[in-house]
């Protein structure tokens, strides 16, 4: 017989281990025996009849909970036996939260103590009222993008996606009397941060863990960031390497769209709010992780999201509008799908990450993409002033013609991306961005105007000090 979840031993008596009947009563119930050692052994217990009363009377007084108090014999000696029910409502020690986890007694405090007492009261942290936001607060646009989503995927009433805003959001049980759900603001207020401290999306691409080259933050309504997300981080930040078979030109993405897309939603979905951290996307050059603060369901580990398990959203009125807008299923099936993706397109298995402050998804690239990028895409090296003449060192300089054009155009000042393509005379939108914006990009040598906006209709980009520089030591006439 060991300490476990639902046993604990003591020597003697102390009240403060009213604490671990408190531990007790907040979990899942349990025995503490006092009159053992931390071996088991029984030692006995000095006083027992005088804490066969003492006992019961302290716990009620100061839990307000009754426990039965046992006194038993085991090999010629005696010991206390006190059995703790597990209680629905919250029972506090003197204004404190304990909860039993595994063969410890901890103190709940910040995020944890609002899960714990928001779960005790049949609550859960998107459902809470938020005062001082209206229906008029909330985003049109953000809204409609949502009917549109729905009416595609045929998961709501046709009648309830023509009703008017405040009906739509009551029907998608998102109002509590005349109050607003923190769902609401999440969902489709155009700044949650207001609201929500950490509601926000940080995109890096890293050198190394400690060596940021560059970075983006995303904000706005969940439903249009979901959207930008996954935009740009296929961009900006996923290098394609390109193959072809005959004249075909065949582009293949580290990260498959359907395990990104899956993983980007399970992230913003499924996160803990609670915690002011932002979702946090790492990007290198061999892998891509995804890390959101989460809490996993009590006795759920890595295995158990791996194999077939329920759906048990942590955010259910945020998980019920992304289904009814067809973006996510409800049956638990999401790593299962992610995984499923990877291993279509020949792809490895994502890794799980408990770090005790979240989960990482993790997605390493293959060997044979990495090879086909080396190859054909060196885009992505810092370039310094001191880069030397490619008519002497070709291998220094990784400004492909098409980045040339690129930075020749904003020499002349900042142009919006319109602008640069009509310049450059292309018509075919993706060819330009994949082949000159985003590579001209990704050398550092041009930024964008308004890096925290990236789908602004202001944008805007220009030659960084890099760009400035390399264009000062190789003149070229105007395109």
């Amino acid at each position: 017989m060991k300490e476990n979840q639902r046993l604990e031993w003591k020597e003697t008596w102390r009240d403060e281990f009213i604490r671990w009947i408190c531990g007790f009563a907040n979990a899942d119930g349990g025995v503490l025996h006092i009159g053992r050692n931390d071996r088991g052994t029984v030692v006995g217990v000095p006083d027992a009849e005088k804490l066969l009363e003492d006992i019961p009377n302290k716990v009620r007084d100061i839990l307000g909970i009754l426990v039965a108090v046992n006194l038993r014999q085991e090999s010629g000696g005696e010991f206390l036996e006190i059995v703790v029910d597990a209680y629905p409502h919250p029972i506090s020690y003197r204004g404190h939260y304990f909860q039993r986890s595994g063969s410890t007694n901890q103190e709940l405090k910040g995020a944890a103590l609002d899960r714990f007492l928001l779960r005790r009261h049949g609550r859960t942290w998107d459902g809470v009222p938020v005062p001082g936001v209206k229906i008029s607060d909330l985003s049109t646009s953000a809204i409609r993008q949502f009917r549109e989503l729905a009416r595609t995927s045929g998961r709501l009433d046709p009648a309830d996606l023509r009703s008017s805003k405040a009906a739509l959001v009551a029907k998608l049980q998102l109002t509590e009397g005349t109050y607003l759900k923190r769902a609401a603001v999440l969902l489709f207020h155009d700044d949650p941060e207001k609201y929500v401290t950490g509601a926000f999306v940080k995109i890096g691409f890293f050198r190394s863990d400690s060596d940021l080259a560059y970075h983006d933050t995303l904000h706005g309504d969940l439903v249009t960031q979901v959207a930008k997300t996954i935009d740009l981080v296929r961009t900006k930040y996923l290098k394609a390497a390109i193959t072809y078979q005959g004249i075909q030109r065949i582009e293949r993405y580290p990260v498959p769209d359907a395990a990104l897309r899956e993983a980007v939603l399970n992230a913003l979905v499924h996160r803990d709010y609670a915690v002011g951290a932002p979702v946090q996307i790492r990007v290198y050059e061999d892998r891509l992780r995804i890390w959101n603060p989460c809490v996993l369901p009590d006795g759920w580990t890595v295995k158990t999201l791996f194999g077939a398990h329920p759906s048990t959203p942590f955010n259910p009125a945020i998980a019920n509008v992304f289904f009814r807008s067809g973006e996510i299923e409800t049956w638990g099936r999401g790593i299962e799908r992610i995984v499923a993706a990877c291993t279509d397109a020949g792809s490895p298995k994502p890794k799980l990450i408990l770090d005790g402050t979240g989960i990482a998804l993790e997605f390493r690239y293959t060997p044979e993409y990495l090879k086909a990028v080396n190859a054909l895409d060196p885009v992505r090296v810092e370039v310094t002033p001191e880069v030397t003449d490619p008519v002497t060192d070709p291998v220094t300089d990784p400004v492909t013609d098409p980045v040339k054009r690129v930075l020749l155009l904003l020499a002349q000042g900042e142009l919006a991306p319109s602008a640069i393509q009509k310049a450059i005379g292309l018509s075919h939108r993706p060819t330009f961005r994949q082949n000159y914006l985003r590579a001209a990009e990704n050398t550092g040598l041009i930024e964008r105007t308004l890096p925290d906006k990236p789908n602004s209709r202001l944008q805007k980009y220009r030659l960084t000090a890099g760009g400035r520089a390399w264009l000062a030591q190789h003149p070229s006439p105007a395109p």
